[in-house]
């Protein structure tokens, strides 16, 4: 792999990660009663997905869309598969709680994902609206309507966001 090829990937992962750390910060200091910390947080946020977009074509990272979902696929069924299960051992080993239930969520939830991402990819094209509901407390992705309860961290509805 060349030296470029290498500082972009790498950039991507830190741009990525500013934009996520910045919109949980922009989050915090709306809750603080900050709203422009918020603003900016949520500027810079974007800013950095800015750069990571074009850090991921210069890689030549976006391909078609049925290549696009496979290669989300394969990600997910690692993540569920191996990443988070040797994660979620290793946390409960060192009696780390918060990481045991942070890692046991996303590896629940990377499952649902890796299916939802099989159904689309099987019904590419037929255009049938589906609507998606994201919980806000484990990240469990439904299609249609939001249930009564989380059936990953036992959540009520209303911690259920419609996706736009």
């Amino acid at each position: 792999m060349s030296k470029t090829l290498e500082n972009l990937k790498e950039a991507f992962a830190g741009e990525s990660q500013a934009n996520r750390r910045y919109l949980a910060f922009a989050k915090k200091a709306d809750e603080e009663g900050y709203p422009q910390a918020a603003r900016l947080f949520r500027a810079a946020a974007e800013a950095e997905t800015v750069h990571a977009h074009a850090h991921l074509r210069a890689m030549k990272g976006v391909k078609s869309t049925r290549e696009n979902i496979q290669e989300a696929i394969d990600g997910e069924t690692f993540e569920f598969t191996k990443m988070y299960p040797q994660m979620l051992e290793e946390a409960k080993e060192e009696g780390h709680k918060t990481a045991s239930v942070s890692f046991e969520y996303a590896n629940n939830v990377e499952e649902i994902h890796a299916s939802l991402y099989k159904t689309i990819l099987e019904n590419l094209g037929n255009n049938e609206e589906v609507v998606y509901y994201v919980c806000q407390v484990c990240g469990n992705t439904v299609e249609n309507a939001a249930p009564e309860r989380c059936p990953i961290c036992k959540s009520p509805q209303r911690m259920f966001k419609k996706v736009e």
